[in-house]
Order: C-alpha cells, then structure tokens, then sequence
C-alpha cells in the first residue's frame, strides 16, 4: 500500500469489512451492547468458582473509594489479621489514611531532594520530565509500605478516619502536586543563578512545611499517641495505657517485615531471574529502604504463594487487575472475553511482550486469601479479597484462574522463609538498578 491512506485504499477498507457477514454480526452487538457483553464466554460464567481447599477466613471487605491506595489496603488487610487474632475480636480495620498522609509528606521530600540530585538534567529532558509526571500519585510499592510503617506505625481507623480529601484524592492531588511542580521550578531556577546546593536544601524545609500544613488542612493532624479500648468476642472489656503508632503496631501485629520481600515475575530479556533488582528514582523515604525485586519464574511465586497461605498467612499481591476482568461477577479468566470475534481483536502478545511494549504493568495490588490445588498439588484457582467495597457478587471477593495468574500476576510479598536456601543468598546479592521508566517501576493503585 502507499504511504497515505487515499481515497481508493479506504474505498476498499469500507468494502473488505462488508464482504463479510461474521463482521456486520460483531458490529450490530458491539455498537448495541457493548465489546465486552458481545464477547462474554457463558461457560465461564457458569462454572463453579466459589469453594477452595486451602482457605482462610478475613473480615469484612474494605473500600479505598475514589483513590489509589490499593498497596495500602491490601498490606493493611494482611496485617489485620494478626491484630484481630491478638485482640480476639471478628473486625478489625487500620486507618489507611494514616499512612496515606505519611506517605504524601515522604513523596514530597523524595521528589524534592531528587530534583536537588538533578540540577544538570535539562528540563525538558526524559529524566526530569519523568520525576515530573507523577511526583505525588497515591499508588505505592511494597518496600514503600515498609518504610512508612516502619518509621510512623500505624493506628486504628477510628484513630485517625477518613477525610474527604482521603476518599476522593482527586482535587487535593492536583493542588498538591501543582506546589510540588511549583517549588521544582523555584530550586532549579535558582540553581541557574548560582545558588549552592546546601542554600536550596534551606529553602526547602520552608516548602516542606508548607506542603505539611496544606496536606494537613485536607487530612487533619496525624496522632502521636492514643489509648486503644475494645470488647473481644467474649464480650470481655480491655484498655490499653497510652500507646504511639509505633507501639501499636508492634503489640498487636509485631511482624518483622524485613524478613519479607517482593518476588517478581518479570520474564523479559533484560532482566535475568535470580537476581535483585532496584528501580532508579523509585521509592517514598529518603534514608528508607529500595525498592526491591527478587526476579523469578512464575512457578516459584506460586510454590511461596502456596506455602505461605498453608501456613495460614494471606498474600500481599500486584496484578494487572483490568485484563479478562468482569467486576460485577468478581471473575479473572483468560477465556472470559474472546476478542477474536470482533475482527481477530485479541492481543497475541507474550508476557514479556506486553511489558516491552507498554500494553501491560502491574497496576493493582490485593490479598490472596485461598487456593483451590488439584489431586497432584497444582493450583487451578485463587481467591482474591480485593479492596473495592462489597457490592458484586463475589461481595467484594474475585475469582482468578491459575493461567490468569501465569500471564498477569507480577508480584507477591512473602516471608523469606518459604525461599529456597539459594534464593535466599540471591538477597543478599548487588541490586541491578533499573530505569527510572522501567516496566517493573510502575504504582499498584
């Protein structure tokens, strides 16, 4: 064909797609109903999904609302259990506004001493114009849980509830991240006129506290100390002294979340399994831990998922979640859409692929709570607790397929116990820096 699309080459386009009945047939149902009501797989509907051989009970479903604070709920909903078995109670929920604020304040200071570190980057170039993009998102990776709740603790949610700004992030977002923007221009202006990098560090503790008092106004003041009151299930009344959030997560969940970390499933050349991995410009804490990747097949994540939810722990989690999704029905299946019959629609991309080429990302992060194995031990399904609110039909739980999991699950949390002895020396190994842009830097939302 020539380089332009002409008059005639359209003309023939037009008559191609009308040649064909099985083409007007998808039209008339996708124009009227929709691509994914058009395309649904009723086999997959109706096959049974509900009941697991290795399952563990959790408490009522969350709801992050309208922000991105999945990484937060899903590590929270882990850490509950333990809280909730401790105090002997059947409900149980973390402020998760808590280590939201911590966390915007942490990102502030992150994004500001990275554009300290950047001063000869040129503004418009891909470096600068990245840590721009998104300097203040709400979405978050495990080791940034980690460095929250080990430098601030955590609290009761009715310590510290919700604020409006914390259910809908949107407009707080969007003022916060204009200031950021602003005092980025503010440092890298004065940086050309030859002001010294430890005068500019001056400059911005005054942003700093700005930045705290706005976020402030929108969340209210974080607590430093609290007395914690419940009943348990035996109707028996208990009082705690004065507690910080550092001595209540210590007493009433009290893991030691170094001993945990991320595996990955990153099947892409340029990431070798068996090694740590790090991404450049990524993290929360100044001074906290990396972000880090332990880098292995999939079966590997399975075989730990497996052995830590036998053990009777729920799995932290990071998925591309939007991919063969129906949300009403609470259903992750890989033959639950067949976009071959809207004109051969289905991508073929590989795993590896799709990270190459930007059509998948770990996007969404939640718990694991059961896996249904087969007579030999191999997993067919997974039950997910998910942070949406109860309102499908699942009452707020998905179903995924094992093969779903395969093409579509990026990375678990688990404790370094359930590794084998040579993985667990590959951690102790030189992290591999990744680009800033890299696939595996993406927020779980």
């Amino acid at each position: 064909m020539n380089k332009e699309l002409n008059k005639e080459y359209l003309g023939k386009l037009a008559k191609d797609f009308s040649k064909c009945p099985k083409n007007k047939l998808a039209m008339n149902a996708v124009t009227k109903s929709g691509p994914r009501a058009a395309v649904t797989n009723w086999d997959v509907i109706k096959a049974p999904r509900r009941v697991f051989s290795d399952y563990i009970k959790t408490p009522s479903i969350t709801n992050q609302k309208g922000s991105g604070r999945c990484w937060l709920f899903s590590a929270l909903n882990t850490f509950r259990m333990k809280a909730i078995k401790k105090m002997n109670v059947d409900e149980f929920e973390f402020s998760q506004a808590y280590p939201m604020f911590w966390d915007k304040l942490e990102k502030a200071n992150y994004f500001l001493e990275s554009i300290l570190e950047t001063m000869e980057e040129e503004t418009d170039g891909r470096l600068i114009q990245h840590l721009l993009s998104d300097p203040l998102g709400d979405g978050g990776q495990w080791d940034m849980m980690v460095n929250l709740v080990q430098k601030y603790g955590l609290v009761p949610k009715t310590v510290y509830p919700e604020s409006f700004s914390s259910s809908s992030t949107g407009a707080m977002n969007s003022i916060l991240t204009g200031k950021l923007k602003e005092y980025a221009c503010t440092l890298r202006e004065a940086y050309k006129k030859g002001a010294k990098i430890a005068d500019l560090r001056e400059k911005k503790g005054e942003m700093v506290q700005e930045f705290y008092n706005i976020l402030t106004i929108h969340m209210g003041t974080p607590p430093t100390e609290f007395v914690w009151q419940w009943r348990d299930k035996k109707d028996k009344f208990h009082r705690t002294g004065v507690m910080t959030p550092q001595k209540f997560y210590k007493e009433f969940v009290g893991i030691n979340l170094d001993d945990y970390v991320c595996l990955i499933n990153a099947p892409t050349k340029d990431k070798p399994y068996n090694k740590m991995y790090t991404v450049k410009f990524l993290g929360n804490v100044v001074g906290g831990h990396p972000v880090r990747y332990l880098n292995v097949d999939i079966d590997t994540i399975k075989e730990a998922a497996i052995k830590t939810i036998k053990g009777k722990e729920v799995v932290w989690f990071g998925c591309d979640v939007g991919k063969q999704l129906d949300g009403n029905l609470g259903i992750l299946d890989l033959n639950l859409y067949d976009d071959d019959l809207l004109g051969n629609a289905g991508c073929k991309l590989n795993k590896a692929q799709r990270l190459d080429y930007n059509e998948s990302r770990m996007n969404h992060a939640m718990v694991l709570t059961a896996v249904d194995l087969d007579k030999k031990g191999k997993p067919v399904r997974w039950l997910i607790e998910n942070s949406w609110g109860d309102k499908n039909e699942g009452k707020g739980f998905l179903t995924m397929t094992d093969e779903w999991f395969s093409e579509y699950t990026y990375e678990v949390a688990v404790n370094k116990k359930y590794l084998s002895e040579k993985l667990k020396k590959v951690l102790k190994t030189k992290l591999v820096e990744l680009k800033p842009w890299d696939p595996m830097g993406s927020l779980a939302k």
